[in-house]
């Protein structure tokens, strides 16, 4: 078993899978560029189907005429502590994949390899002592005319990105929750030779 960060695996995992989470409170402090291009690097080592790499992050800096747009598209409740970030993104990715043909074919995998390029992020980060939270609580569709996403990609999460802060600068029914969650059993999501509900 392992364990790290108040948590505790049921079987023997890497600690670094335990350490990340998703925390409310952050403190607001700058990223180095050089930190910036080490998360969005490990994103772009993530698998995907065919290698087509069908994610893109749109983000802006704290501090930058941007940021407001992107606060803007958040709900009420996720820009109350988002707006602390050092960087808010929006995950896209593109709904078609182009493969031995001129012509792009539908993609039934982009949401998925996209979704592995968000984790290797948040990995990337919390081991550069940054946390992550990823949102689906915002306007996708105004993100999507906002921020100029083309036709063919999906808008599909939000995420604030900084240093952890601390959780006394939330309101307090937040404060409470500012800690790391569990997860359900293996048993809930493993299933051999058939789907068991």
């Amino acid at each position: 078993m392992s364990q790290a960060n108040s948590r505790a695996a049921d079987y023997p995992v890497e600690p670094f899978f335990l350490n990340r989470w998703s925390p409310r409170a952050f403190t607001g402090e700058a990223i180095p560029d050089a930190d910036l291009r080490t998360i969005f690097e490990a994103a772009r080592w993530a698998p995907s189907s065919f290698n087509a790499q069908p994610w893109r992050f749109i983000y802006a800096r704290r501090d930058t005429p941007a940021f407001a747009t992107f606060t803007g598209l958040l709900s009420e409740f996720n820009r109350s502590w988002a707006k602390n970030a050092a960087v808010l993104a929006v995950v896209v990715s593109k709904t078609t994949i182009t493969v031995g043909k001129n012509e792009p074919s539908p993609s039934r995998s982009h949401s998925f390899d996209a979704g592995a390029a968000w984790a290797y992020l948040a990995l990337e980060a919390s081991l550069l002592g940054y946390g992550t939270h990823g949102m689906g609580g915002f306007d996708h569709v105004r993100a999507a005319k906002e921020l100029k996403v083309p036709d063919d990609y999906r808008v599909e999460i939000a995420l604030a990105l900084g240093r952890p802060g601390d959780k006394s600068i939330l309101p307090e029914a937040l404060a409470a929750r500012e800690k790391p969650n569990g997860r359900n059993s293996q048993s809930d999501f493993v299933f051999e030779g058939e789907f068991q509900g």
